[in-house]
C-alpha cells in the first residue's frame, strides 16, 4: 500500500480522495494541503487526512511516499520538480504544464531524481478507449489516415473556481479541461503533432461560459485530425479512427463501432470501471516496482507541446509548426 498526500482539495481534488480512499487496494491518502484548511476540516476528517496548509509539510514527511497535485496548473511543474526534489513519486493533474519547456523540465526532474511521475489523463482507461487502442494497434485498419475526437460537457458552468477564470490558468477556453483529454487520446493513438490550427469562439465568457474550440492537426506521421470540445452542453465522448480498410469509434465510456470494409458494423459494449481509481491504482504499481506507468513521459510532453500549439494558433490565427516554437 502506497502511503499518499494530495495538495489540492478542491471540487477535482475530492473526487480523487472519493475515488481512492478505503477503496484501493493500492494507494492511501494519509495527509492533504489546502490553502482555505476551514473549508475542507470535515471532509479531511471522514477521510483521515492530517491537514495542513504548505506542500512543504508534505515533502518533508517520511511517512509520504507520493504526492498527488491537484492545484492550479500554473504552479505544476514547480510543484513536480520540487516533490522529485524530496523523493517522492508524483502524480499531476493535467496539464503537466502549459508550455513544453516546463514539461520537460518537470519529466526530466523525476527521471533524474529516479521516481515515478504520473499525469491525470483518466479517460485513458475507459474500456473504449482501451480496446480501440487495441484495434489500432493490431492493424486490421489498414493505414490509418485520419483521426478525430470531440469531448464536451458543463463542467465549467457546474464547477466554478476563481483560478480557472484567468487566462493565465486556463488559456483557449475548453482546452485545459475536455480539450486536453482528447488531444491526450490523439497523440496517444497517432504519435506527436507536427502543425496545428485553432479557432476558439466566445458567446458568454466565465463563470458559466458559452464557448467552442476547433482545431486541425496534421501529425508528424503524416495522419491528419481534428478536435472539437463545447464548455456548455452535455456530456459527449467520441474519438473516430479511420484508416484505408476500416474504422474504429470509441462512443463515451462504454461502447466501440468498428467498421471494416464489405463487412457489416460491429458494436462492443464493455463493463463501466472506476476510471479514476484504476489510473491512481497503476500509479501505485509503478511506485512499487510492479509495472511500468501506462503513458510513457513522451507522450506527456508530446501533448503539452500540441496543448501550447493550439494556444499559439488560437491567438494568432495562423497555422502553428510545432518544431518552429
Amino acid at each position: 500500500m502506497i502511503n499518499a498526500a494530495i495538495a489540492g482539495l478542491g471540487w477535482w481534488g475530492k473526487n480523487i480522495v472519493n475515488a481512492v480512499q478505503d477503496k484501493s487496494e493500492r494507494l492511501r491518502f494519509i495527509r492533504g494541503v489546502s490553502k482555505e484548511p476551514d473549508t475542507v476540516r470535515d471532509f479531511a476528517a471522514k477521510h483521515g487526512l492530517e491537514l495542513s496548509t504548505e506542500l512543504d509539510d508534505l515533502l518533508g514527511d517520511p511517512r509520504v511516499q507520493a504526492v498527488v497535485l491537484a492545484t492550479p496548473h500554473s504552479l505544476h511543474p514547480g510543484q513536480v520538480v520540487a516533490a522529485a526534489a524530496a523523493g517522492k513519486s508524483v502524480f499531476c493533474e493535467k496539464p503537466l504544464a502549459l508550455k513544453k519547456p516546463e514539461a520537460v523540465r518537470a519529466v526530466e526532474a523525476c527521471k533524474q531524481a529516479g521516481v515515478v511521475l504520473g499525469v491525470g489523463t483518466n479517460k485513458r482507461f475507459w474500456p473504449s478507449m482501451r480496446e480501440l487502442k487495441k484495434v489500432v494497434a493490431g492493424g486490421k485498419l489498414g493505414e490509418i489516415l485520419h483521426i478525430e475526437g470531440h469531448y464536451s460537457n458543463e463542467n465549467s458552468g457546474m464547477h466554478f473556481s476563481a483560478w480557472r477564470d484567468l487566462p493565465t490558468e486556463s488559456p483557449g477556453g475548453g482546452m485545459t479541461g475536455a480539450g486536453l483529454h482528447i488531444l491526450d487520446a490523439l497523440i496517444s493513438l497517432a504519435g506527436p503533432v507536427r502543425c496545428v490550427h485553432g479557432r476558439l469562439v466566445t458567446r458568454k465568457p466565465q463563470p458559466d461560459p458559452h464557448d467552442t474550440v476547433s482545431v486541425l492537426f496534421e501529425f508528424a506521421n503524416g495522419v491528419s485530425g481534428m478536435l472539437g470540445t463545447v464548455r456548455a452542453t452535455p456530456f459527449y465522448w467520441r474519438v473516430n479512427v479511420f484508416g484505408s480498410k476500416g474504422s474504429a469509434e470509441a462512443l463515451g465510456e462504454t461502447d466501440l463501432v468498428v467498421r471494416l470494409s464489405g463487412a457489416k458494423p460491429t458494436t462492443q459494449s464493455f463493463e463501466p470501471v472506476d476510471a479514476l481509481r484504476a489510473e491512481f491504482d497503476a500509479f501505485a504499481d509503478a511506485v512499487a516496482g510492479r509495472a511500468p506507468y501506462p503513458i510513457p513521459t513522451a507522450q506527456m510532453v508530446d501533448t503539452v507541446a500540441a496543448f501550447e500549439a493550439v494556444i499559439k494558433s488560437i491567438e494568432s490565427d495562423d497555422v502553428v509548426l510545432l518544431d518552429k516554437q
